[in-house]
Formats: structure tokens, sequence, C-alpha cells
């Protein structure tokens, strides 16, 4: 990566020395992930920091029993600090993570990373808060689940998709809508079917299309 391409995706490059801007520079590795990837494997593997610079990413936790549920979506220009999670001791738990889409990405080694937080206050003010970001992801995550039922919970996963995919027919299975929402699958097919009979989405083998946006947003708020 040249010094002017990670200046535009790294925000406090400027407030890094010389000498650390070359080391990022230099240690930085592209890499290129097709969609259904798995980039990050829990405590399995500590990869280094995520650089998006295309596509998106899906970070998940995995239940013992298989079950998934997505923390939060990456997108361009994000950067992921979980994927380098092992210099971080208070870290207690594993986040997969998978390219949901075709992506382009640098790799920033854990080592690099952490002499650069452990030499820059900027660096480390900036982790700090990229961290404190994701937490509040996740906690909004868990109120979504405790206090929210799941109907409006799937209207609003169902919203959140059309708008990422710019179309209102969702090509996505029952069963990926229930990794997504850390449910069974057989539970999210019988709330589509009841969302089907009630004329607010249209069922096909692998799709979903949304009937009415308008009373799908009513639900899920």
């Amino acid at each position: 990566m040249t010094p002017v391409e990670l200046a535009s995706y790294f925000p406090v490059w400027e407030k890094l020395t010389e000498e650390e801007r070359e080391l990022m520079a230099r240690s930085a590795v592209p890499r290129a992930a097709k969609k259904g990837t798995t980039l990050h494997n829990g405590s399995a593997d500590c990869v280094g920091l995520f650089i998006i610079r295309s596509g998106q990413l899906r970070a998940f936790i995995l239940s013992d029993e298989g079950r998934e549920v997505t923390l939060y979506r990456l997108f361009e220009r994000d950067i992921c600090l979980f994927s380098a999670s092992c210099m971080m001791q208070s870290i207690q738990f594993d986040v997969n993570i998978e390219a949901e889409k075709d992506s382009e990405l640098w790799v920033v080694p854990t080592d690099v990373y952490k002499k650069l937080m452990e030499g820059s206050a900027a660096v480390a003010n900036y982790t700090n808060e990229l961290m404190a970001t994701r937490f509040s992801d996740v906690m909004w995550l868990i109120e979504q689940i405790m206090w929210k039922s799941f109907d409006n919970r799937l209207a609003a996963f169902l919203l959140e998709e059309s708008q990422l995919d710019g179309g209102d027919t969702l090509e996505i299975t029952h069963e990926k809508i229930a990794a997504h929402l850390g449910t069974a699958r057989e539970v999210v097919t019988r709330m589509l079917r009841y969302f089907q009979s009630e004329g607010l989405v249209s069922l096909s083998r692998g799709s979903v299309r949304l009937t009415d946006p308008v009373r799908l947003r009513e639900l899920a708020k």
C-alpha cells in the first residue's frame, strides 16, 4: 500500500510520525476475499487489523451448538479491530469475520499495529474509540434480542437488507436469515409465512420479495 492510499483510509494518519507512516505502509498486506470467505476464525487466529477497501464483511459469534448471530457489518473505509483481538487481553469472546460480498482489504499485522498503538497516543486513542463503538453495536444488539419481539427484528432485518442490496427482492435463504438473527431456521420460516399471509412479503425458493415496505417499517418500529 502506498502512503497516499493509506492516508485516506486510516483516520489518524496525519498524526503519525514519518517513521510510523513508513512502517504501516510497508507492512500492510493487500488481500482479496470472495463472498463467503472466512477471514478471521475467533481465537483460532489473530490475523491483524483489517482496513476495508471495498465490499462488505460480517462479524458474528458462534454458539457451542453452532448457532450464529451477526454483531455488525463492515463496509468500505471501515476498520476491523477484532481481527487483531489477541493484542487486547480484555477480549474474552470469539468473533468470526466473513466476506458477505467480494471484498478487498489491507491487513496490518498484529505486532505492527500493537507497536504503533504503544508508541502513538493518537493511535491508542483511536483504538479505544473504535472499541467503544463496536461494544455499543453489541449492546444495541443485546437490547434488540432481549426487548424486541422477533417479528419486529425480522422486519427491521429485511428492510436493512433491502437498503444494502438496493432492491425489494432479497436473494437470501431462511437459514441465512436465521444465522444473522441468532435463531432457528424453522422460526424464520414460520414468521416469513405469516408475513406472506399478511401481504408483507412474497416467498420463493432462495429469495424474499418485500411487497409492502411501508407496513414493514411500521412493524420494525
